[in-house]
């Protein structure tokens, strides 16, 4: 059999590619006579620059830059051979996994760190930058990229507003006067893994906040400020950031830089694909697996699994899904996609995810062998 694995992130566990080989190794001590090709997915969520910096070979350039609380962090931009495209991952400067759970503060965290990244691939003459922004710590609207590259927020008093997001609340308007104009001659694509406006209930601050720590009270004071903001970008650029799909992405950045800087917010599972020649790598796949560390509702709109099935049932090759936790009330949705769904854990959560690359092989192991006997659909 030729398999190709293609699995995504395991969230707080385990990277990609640590899952295709956990799953490899699984496939091999099951005894199956089988080729294998590993893939490891990104869709824009954590690990995806790191991914698409391996799979293009980039030359890797180290900055010191803030990370969501101000703190120097090491980060890195890839450039690519070309010198044409600088790939980077927001989680790097801005992510959720760069604090302790005790210092999650969605008042205080912001992607200033984020826009010294840009500021540097700017300064590399790049023509184009791929902004991976899943896993974010930050419910800013994009602000503190937007004021490292020159913007300026300013109250009723015309005075400058610093502490972002905290002081959007008392936001009015914004000066563009100072915004790097480079930035207009350079094309930004933003990969984006959920597909929420920016406000409302599925928005940015009451759908996401709460997984960045955020009380009931810091959710609402954090969508005012958000309506604040997108009224003062309205004023100042006469876009609506609450119009795009995929605004909410991130704590806001994707509504921010398409408002104000033209970027383009696209599905990150369907750009990752099409950049990897994804459809060469399955060509002559008889089964793909796929997977990340919850199947639920939020894959159905968008997520790598759903993006890798998709192509598997466009080329008719069966696709099976494994996860550390399938969500039972979409199960039958969700098997609309795939031949087979199967959960890696028994334990708890906290107790899975210590093993979840013990649980990957064995989960692995038992589909080897199932094949061994002839089930690929069931």
């Amino acid at each position: 059999m030729r398999i190709v694995l293609a699995p995504n992130s395991f969230k707080n566990s385990l990277p990609a590619n640590e899952v295709a080989i956990a799953l490899k190794e699984g496939l091999l001590a099951s005894g199956l006579d089988c080729t294998l090709k590993t893939c490891p997915v990104g869709d824009g969520g954590d690990g995806t620059g790191a991914l698409l910096r391996k799979y293009f070979n980039t030359e890797n350039i180290a900055r010191q830059v803030f990370d969501p609380l101000g703190r120097l962090v090491n980060a890195v931009i890839g450039v690519t051979t070309d010198k044409q495209t600088a790939i980077i991952e927001l989680t790097d400067a801005s992510g959720l996994r760069l604090l302790k759970p005790e210092e999650y503060n969605t008042l205080v965290a912001n992607t200033t760190g984020t826009g010294m990244l840009m500021k540097a691939a700017l300064d590399k003459k790049v023509s184009t930058i791929v902004l991976c922004i899943g896993g974010s710590a930050t419910v800013d609207g994009g602000s503190g990229i937007l004021k490292e590259l020159g913007v300026v927020f300013k109250d009723d008093d015309d005075l400058e507003i610093t502490d972002l997001p905290k002081d959007l609340i008392r936001l009015k308007t914004i000066d563009l006067s100072g915004l790097d104009q480079r930035i207009f001659h350079t094309g930004i694509i933003i990969l984006c893994d959920v597909k929420n406006k920016l406000l409302g209930d599925k928005g940015a601050a009451r759908n996401f906040a709460p997984q960045k720590g955020a009380s009931e009270e810091e959710v609402l004071y954090l969508e005012n400020c958000l309506i604040k903001m997108k009224e003062a970008v309205a004023k100042a650029t006469g876009k609506n950031m609450n119009d795009i799909t995929h605004g909410g992405a991130s704590g806001g950045v994707a509504a921010g830089l398409w408002a104000v800087c033209g970027a383009k917010p696209v599905d990150g599972i369907d750009y990752f694909l099409q950049q990897i020649q994804f459809e060469k790598v399955i060509h002559h796949a008889d089964l793909i697996i796929t997977g990340e560390g919850a199947l639920d509702a939020q894959t159905l709109d968008g997520k790598a699994p759903l993006g890798v099935a998709l192509a598997a049932k466009k080329n008719n090759i069966p696709v099976y899904a494994v996860a550390g936790k399938i969500e039972e009330s979409a199960r039958r949705q969700l098997s609309k996609y795939f031949d087979r769904l199967i959960s890696i854990n028994e334990a708890s959560q906290k107790e899975a995810l210590k093993n979840t690359k013990i649980n990957l092989k064995g989960a692995a192991e038992k589909i080897g062998r199932s094949l061994l006997h002839g089930f690929i659909n069931d």
